[in-house]
């Protein structure tokens, strides 16, 4: 159970839902193991938060545990996507703990926002990667093309290939590089995603790896981990389900204990939001 997810599932306003895909991982596998070690490494985090004054114990939030994946990507997607949206028809926020970034594919068909915010080292804006439509690298081109997203913001970005970067030239999708990441944070305001719904995705290896190693294909030259922070505080408010992906077990935990941070922070900003 992550900890402090304490609520009983029909009272919860926040749902967890462990999704431990590791089928399409291109470097270094082990993202079978995020869900259940981001948990582990949150197990230290003090339950009250000075900041939003808040016990995280009292956000209302419930862990529902693991979907476990089978051989099937497609078919486990659809089916990860029927249990998130079970999630969002009882009005509380899913927030999704993968496993492979493949996995946004289903919380976002599950929430059907306008706007995809994503905080990744890379595009994920290929067509077909290694032969499958269902790669990790894929994955926001999906969901623009295939899910109807109407935009991505891509906080972070800083590697594609020459088709990837054309995807993205496109009108629909906004890149912010890291060395821009600091005046995007500093332009949000109440107007940024007026009348729109967003989805919020964390790729652990959008922030540097000298910060999170544990992932599968580490870029240099990334977030630090004080501006992905912020970036999930400033869109949370504004969004309607959450993931935090791409976490193994190649470290000594400081991925796991990054993403099992800023699942708390999206859960505090969002109830803090909601309370106003």
């Amino acid at each position: 159970m992550f900890p402090g997810a304490t609520t009983d599932r029909e009272a919860a306003s926040y749902v967890v839902v462990g999704a431990p895909l590791d089928a399409t991982t291109t470097f270094q596998p082990g993202t079978r193991f995020g869900p259940d070690r981001v948990r582990r490494f949150a197990d230290t985090y003090d339950d009250y938060d000075r900041r939003t004054a808040s016990d995280f114990s009292a956000l209302g939030v419930h862990d529902a545990g693991d979907v476990r994946p089978w051989d099937d990507v497609e078919g486990y997607l659809d089916h990860l996507a029927a249990e998130i949206r079970s999630v969002a028809l009882d009005d509380a926020v899913p927030l999704l703990v993968g496993g492979e970034h493949t996995v946004t594919y289903a919380g976002v068909e599950a929430v059907d926002p306008d706007v995809l915010v994503v905080c990744d080292a890379h595009l994920d804006l290929r067509d077909a990667y290694d032969g499958t439509p269902w790669s990790h690298a894929c994955v926001t081109r999906r969901c623009l093309d295939d899910l109807g997203a109407d935009r991505a913001v891509i906080v972070g970005a800083r590697t594609g290939s020459e088709a990837e970067w054309e995807r993205a030239a496109e009108g629909d999708v906004r890149v912010v590089p890291p060395e821009e990441a600091r005046d995007w944070l500093d332009d949000l305001d109440a107007d940024t995603f007026k009348n729109e719904s967003v989805y919020c995705s964390v790729d652990i290896d959008g922030l540097d790896p000298g910060f999170a190693p544990g992932t599968g294909t580490m870029e240099p030259f990334g977030l630090a981990p004080r501006e992905a922070r912020d970036l999930v505080r400033a869109v949370a408010p504004r969004a309607d389900g959450f993931d935090v992906v791409e976490v193994n077990d190649r470290d000594d935990g400081q991925a796991a204990a990054l993403a099992g941070k800023l699942l708390r922070e999206f859960a505090r900003a969002h109830a803090a939001a909601d309370g106003d």
